[in-house]
């Protein structure tokens, strides 16, 4: 397969909108084309797609995109930004104000469950937790 995998977002007549609020909030970000029913955008990278697609199909958890964060600030900032509006859950998860979930985790987690010893105090102090606090998991 020589092309690329991407996801598509179904909007309810606001793609336009919500590719720019997303192009707002990542860093490398971009417009790629849009058309009235179809924008293009890419965010760190990753392209994705907006569907003008009307009221029929909503967004649900069940889907999520991951942001792995170096550091406290990043993870503050795409809790703060994507969260605006939206509904936060437990373990970094949260829906933005369009109905799409995300999940904002810090890089070091995996590293953190692997280990077998550490792994129960990690996972009992994230499970307290709406937004990872990664001090917290460094001192489990």
């Amino acid at each position: 397969m020589t092309k690329k995998i991407y996801p598509c977002l179904w909007f309810d007549n606001n793609a336009q909108e919500a590719a720019d609020f997303y192009c707002s909030i990542f860093k490398e970000s971009k417009i790629l084309s849009a058309n009235p029913v179809v924008v293009n955008f890419e965010l760190n990278g990753t392209k994705f797609m907006a569907l003008n697609g009307g009221p029929k199909y909503k967004h649900t958890p069940a889907s999520s995109y991951v942001i792995e964060c170096e550091n406290q600030d990043e993870i503050d900032h795409y809790w703060e930004t994507l969260g605006q509006a939206g509904r936060y859950d437990k373990c970094g998860w949260l829906a933005d104000k369009y109905g799409v979930s995300w999940q904002v985790v810090p890089s070091i987690l995996g590293e953190l469950m692997s280990d077998p010893d550490r792994a129960p105090r990690v996972t009992q102090a994230f499970l307290k937790m709406q937004k990872f606090d990664i001090e917290t998991l460094l001192k489990a």
